[in-house]
């Protein structure tokens, strides 16, 4: 009987035993991926991946460019991931989409157009740290320079002339700073322009309606006077016509003196 009780509490003991250690290794792994998903949130460790750049931001406000490839390791409290940067060629839609927007040419003609810019960062020192929101400043200088050649064109020429205008565009986003004696757009934001695109140029779906409309009363006119003159030339033949035959008749009856008696023109 003693050798019974014996074994029962061995084999508790045992149980208890393998309990506690499998709570103790429930406890550690949980206490391991606590603190690895903290650091991942927290991005104590950070990854910086190919073409691409992270701003830091130090505890006395002092910004800082990291542009090492791989992983990084920052001061989960006295630094903060302020932005990731692209290094790669960007597109920057006019108006910031890609849809038509509304221009009014040199004739105050109203037309709808988009276009694109192709650049890419090459001074994230310039980008990131002297520009607060540099996308956003960026997008109202580019803007501005296209709206003002856009809007200075005369309205044949945005239609017939897509090629030259594009190209003057393209060589003042390069070269033309937005004020007088201020940088230009690359030197502003420490980019280069890529490529400029006009990719539409169009008239308003009203204007192009009333254009097709006059279009169709000039010709319904030119259908009118055509047909005008054709009966105006058939009228003048038969009134000659008329005359030779009234001649003829004259020297046919008429009397030596050239007269015609009335009596007889009227039977």
């Amino acid at each position: 009987m003693a050798e019974d009780v014996s074994k029962r509490f061995v084999r508790r003991a045992f149980v208890k035993k393998v309990l506690r250690r499998i709570l103790a290794v429930l406890l550690i792994g949980g206490l391991i991926y606590g603190l690895a998903a903290l650091v991942y949130a927290t991005k104590t460790i950070y990854k910086v991946k190919m073409n691409y750049a992270v701003v830091l931001e130090k505890f006395g406000g002092k910004r800082e460019a990291v542009t090492g490839v791989g992983w990084h390791v920052r001061l989960p409290f006295f630094t903060r991931i302020e932005q990731e940067v692209s290094l790669m060629n960007q597109m920057l839609y006019l108006a910031g989409s890609i849809d038509p927007m509304r221009i009014i040419s040199k004739e105050n003609v109203a037309l709808w157009t988009s276009a694109v810019m192709t650049y890419r960062i090459r001074d994230l020192r310039i980008w990131a740290i002297e520009n607060l929101e540099a996308m956003n400043i960026l997008q109202g200088d580019y803007d501005g320079i296209v709206k003002d050649i856009l809007q200075a064109q005369p309205v044949d020429n945005l239609v017939s002339e897509r090629e030259k205008i594009k190209e003057e565009i393209f060589a003042a986003l390069k070269a033309r700073p937005i004020n007088e004696g201020g940088p230009t757009l690359e030197e502003k934001f420490g980019i280069k322009i890529v490529s400029f695109v006009l990719r539409e140029t169009r008239f308003g779906d009203k204007l192009v309606a009333a254009t097709e409309e006059k279009k169709r009363r000039e010709l319904i006119a030119e259908a009118e006077n055509y047909a005008a003159d054709q009966e105006a030339s058939r009228i003048r033949k038969l009134y000659a016509a008329y005359l030779d035959g009234i001649q003829s008749l004259q020297g046919a009856v008429g009397r030596s003196d050239g007269a015609t008696d009335t009596a007889l023109l009227q039977f």
